[in-house]
């Protein structure tokens, strides 16, 4: 299949190098992510052409500069001139605030105790045997939960055994997303009534507090708000210019959304 955009083919060996950068489920959705970045590029190249934005004619940029190829210079200054994007202002982030309530919370905090029997999970008998002794020990604290400390301290291959097994206060992002999920649904001083199994083996594991997250005032994420709206403006903007390009383009090879230019065989 040839792929060209107004008569400029992009060859084969490009897309191949561009592939790497598009990882994907398989490596026809891999050609097909690269192609559309390539053809991407080379619509707005040629559009920095024709309204005669040169290497060394470029706007400056902000912070180093030293990555920066002379091609990203020129699509960078194209994409400057030609897109202009609002700055967000105090309605619309206000407005994203208070339709947004969860998002504008503190992250709960969680107080907990663990032990790890270490185990590799590709590793089915090891993990199978760590299992076991997990539910072991869960059955001993049930009965005695006053010795987890001593337990921890004696059974846990996890450093924390040092102080009786204690997490400290984690949030879900501090931890992996297994732990995050028990966490979350256990009571406080409620001991996980089954292992919990992650990518480090399998775990004992008992939730002594939770402290509930709070919202935050509209003034501390303000500017995280406008950086977001900024953000999602400027890749639709984006998304539409090259839309608009693509569809004044002749493209052959692939279809780019939003076009009627048609896949030629």
């Amino acid at each position: 299949m040839i792929v060209s955009v107004n008569g400029i083919q992009i060859p084969e060996r490009e897309i191949a190098a561009e592939m790497q950068h598009h990882p994907a489920v398989n490596r026809e959705a891999a050609r097909d992510a690269a192609t559309r970045a390539l053809v991407v590029r080379e619509l707005l190249l040629q559009e920095a052409e024709r309204l005669g934005i040169a290497e060394g004619e470029t706007l400056p940029v902000e912070g180093d500069d030293e990555a920066e190829t002379p091609e990203e210079a020129i699509l960078r200054t194209l994409v400057a001139r030609e897109v202009k994007v609002p700055t967000p202002d105090e309605v619309a982030c206000r407005r994203y605030y208070e339709s947004h309530p969860k998002e504008m919370r503190s992250p709960d905090l969680f107080e907990a105790r663990h032990i790890l029997i270490a185990a590799d999970p590709r590793d089915a008998k090891a993990l199978a045997q760590a299992v076991e002794t997990v539910l072991s020990l869960i059955e001993t604290l049930t009965r005695e939960p006053g010795r987890f400390a001593e337990i921890a301290l004696a059974r846990s291959d996890c450093p924390s055994k040092a102080q009786g097994g204690m997490l400290g206060q984690v949030a879900r992002a501090d931890v992996v997303p297994e732990f995050a999920t028990f966490l979350e649904a256990l009571e406080e001083g409620q001991l996980s009534p089954v292992p919990v199994v992650t990518r480090y083996g399998a775990h004992v594991l008992r939730l002594e507090h939770r402290i509930a997250g709070r919202q935050l005032p509209f003034e501390t994420v303000r500017a995280r708000i406008a950086d977001y709206l900024s953000d999602t403006v400027w890749r639709r903007a984006i998304g539409q210019y090259v839309r608009i390009l693509a569809g004044r383009a002749r493209i052959e090879g692939i279809t780019i959304a939003g076009t009627s230019t048609p896949l030629v065989q």
